[in-house]
């Protein structure tokens, strides 16, 4: 559970800042008050891009319009000869680019997730599309339809969610950005760089809490299960306990090979656990892989064994130490 949901955290981060590599800009424009992995709403004017055209060493300006289709899911409007001039194109699997306001763009795992092929209708913010491009993932969105049209359906005509930069030379990027903070303070402006850096679990406050919760979570229901477990196991083998102690075991002796035993069945249980998250990664790129994206952390690996054998540990300390001071002849009577 716990590699599953960190690695469900690692991977969604990670899709993001590939997907905005992917634009090819060199600087970045959000709204006020946005958070660095989602957008509210469309509150840029059109008129910064004529703005931004005419800045020393801004070589070509575009923006996007991004609307939730169901979380975390999301379609783009896209200017597709400016982002195709910033980005280098997008590649197409099948079909081509729009040649008609009701067209969709999808990429590769969108398509998969959906059974989508070209000419297929697509039902989106209560609108049929029809699919005329499947595209390679890893550009700024999974759906792209055109900006004036997503504007005009999302009552956002002459609005932007987010604005790109691309510079004649990514020397002036420090110098740009710096006098474009200057001139616009009330927006956020950031290097691509800069912007993927803050993608990460360290800079995401809330998702290292929901991490740590989840973790809270593994350890006390470790606990539970082992100690239920371990009291049944214990009560089970009550008259064996009771047979080596007549042998002279001592309680140490007695608890240590109740423990040793929880050791081994807690690491035997981390590598099945190890091999499973690969299992449900391989589930979730084959059922939905446009909605979720799972990454293996082996440096999570020793992290979940601790919290398990620990768990384990804890769960068998009490039961086993309650049957190792268990006098033998009661033991040997138990039925």
């Amino acid at each position: 559970m716990v590699l599953t949901l960190v690695g469900l955290s690692y991977g969604m981060i990670e899709e993001s800042a590939r997907r905005t590599r992917g634009v090819g800009a060199d600087v970045i424009i959000r709204p006020p008050f946005s958070s660095a992995l989602s957008l509210s709403g469309a509150p840029m004017p059109n008129a910064l891009l004529k703005f931004f055209a005419d800045v020393p060493h801004v070589k070509e300006a575009t923006g996007t319009v991004v609307e939730t289709i169901v979380f975390p899911e999301t379609m783009t409007g896209v200017d597709l000869n400016a982002f195709s001039t910033m980005s280098g194109g997008l590649r197409y699997l099948k079909g081509g680019p729009f040649t008609g306001p009701d067209d969709v763009i999808v990429d590769e795992y969108y398509a998969r997730q959906k059974n989508l092929k070209i000419g297929d209708k697509l039902n989106l913010k209560n609108r049929d599309w029809r699919v005329c491009g499947i595209v390679e993932p890893g550009k700024l969105s999974r759906v792209f339809v055109q900006l004036d049209v997503l504007q005009s359906i999302t009552g956002n005509t002459g609005k932007l969610s987010q604005i790109y930069l691309k510079l004649d030379d990514p020397q002036h990027l420090n110098a740009v950005v710096a006098d474009l903070r200057e001139r616009l303070k009330e927006y956020q402006i950031y290097s691509t760089e800069e912007l993927v850096s803050l993608l990460s679990i360290n800079s995401l406050p809330g998702l290292k809490a929901f991490i740590a919760v989840i973790i809270g979570l593994a350890i006390v229901i470790g606990f539970l299960v082992v100690f239920l477990t371990m009291y049944t196991a214990v009560l089970e083998r009550t008259r064996e306990i009771g047979i080596l102690k007549s042998l002279g075991a001592s309680p140490g002796y007695v608890l240590a090979i109740l423990m040793r035993e929880t050791a081994v069945l807690a690491i035997a249980g981390s590598v099945f656990g190890i091999l499973m998250s690969f299992g449900t990664r391989w589930l979730i790129m084959t059922l939905v892989p446009a909605s979720l994206q799972q990454q293996i952390v082996p440096e999570w690996w020793p992290i979940t064994t601790v919290i398990a054998l620990s768990g384990a540990l804890l769960g068998t300390l009490y039961p086993g130490w309650k049957a190792a001071k268990q006098d033998a002849i009661e033991a040997l009577s138990y039925d």
